[in-house]
């Protein structure tokens, strides 16, 4: 059977991070957290429950997981955010693959609850994430804030696991519109560090299509307001992305 370490990034995560640790308890040897100097009960919390807790400046979503992971005492990792939990089926099937560990990753359905729903439509289920691989055949890449792991050989050699990876993402609308907001301004950022330029057109057509594509392609409407929510919002944030990209070339030229 192969040693698991289990990665966690942090930063005032005391609403979440108990639950995460809970729900792993069964399938880790080590649970590794890598905070960002929290200021709430987050280190606290960790340390009841014996986690490995370390510290540093956040640099970016992508930075900080590479990072982390190389806190891990093995190479076997399984990846989570502290807003996400692991259910019954999944530890099952985890547990089994602890035992026969023959792939370089493994895919799993995230399931999303939003405001007090489970979104099985708007194209947020299956969520299809690779979190559980060999440390050593990949990496964080992606742009920030939405980080993937690739394997350095692509993807020929996994399987997707049974069960599902349980996303706590907003409370409330106020939590969705404030990550709104923080992932936009990191996003305009990492696009205008890579030179993408944002036409005036796509302040128009790009959220239009989000919301159809949110709301009637991917059957937001089956999700009933929160679904509508949802669509929403994604078409706003899409909006707001490229304005803020558009601001950082104006703030650039003008100076």
């Amino acid at each position: 059977m192969i040693k698991l370490s289990v990665v966690i990034i942090t930063y005032n995560e005391e609403k979440n991070i108990e639950r995460c640790l809970i729900s792993v308890k069964a399938i880790a040897d080590e649970i590794v957290v890598l905070d960002s100097f929290s200021i709430d009960q987050t280190q606290a919390i960790c340390e009841t429950h014996g986690v490995r807790f370390f510290q540093h400046a956040f640099d970016g979503h992508i930075q900080q997981k590479n990072r982390a992971i190389t806190f891990a005492s093995y190479p076997y990792i399984l990846s989570l955010d502290a807003d996400e939990a692991i259910d019954d089926a999944l530890i099952k099937s985890i547990i089994n693959i602890k035992n026969n560990f023959n792939k370089d990753g493994y895919y799993m359905n995230r399931l999303t609850n939003y405001c007090g729903h489970w979104v099985k439509y708007c194209g947020w289920y299956p969520d299809r994430k690779l979190r559980l691989w060999d440390s050593r055949k990949g990496k964080w890449t992606g742009i920030n804030p939405h980080d993937k792991y690739e394997l350095t050989d692509g993807d020929k050699n996994t399987e997707l696991l049974s069960g599902d990876l349980l996303h706590y993402s907003y409370n409330t609308l106020n939590d969705h519109y404030k990550q709104v907001e923080y992932f936009t301004t990191i996003s305009s950022k990492a696009y205008f560090e890579k030179n993408k330029k944002a036409p005036f057109y796509k302040l128009v057509i790009n959220p239009i299509f989000k919301f159809i594509n949110h709301y009637l392609i991917r059957l937001g409407f089956l999700d009933g307001k929160s679904g509508f929510l949802i669509s929403k919002i994604s078409a706003y944030a899409t909006y707001l992305k490229y304005k803020k990209l558009r601001d950082l070339y104006y703030q650039n030229t003008t100076k």
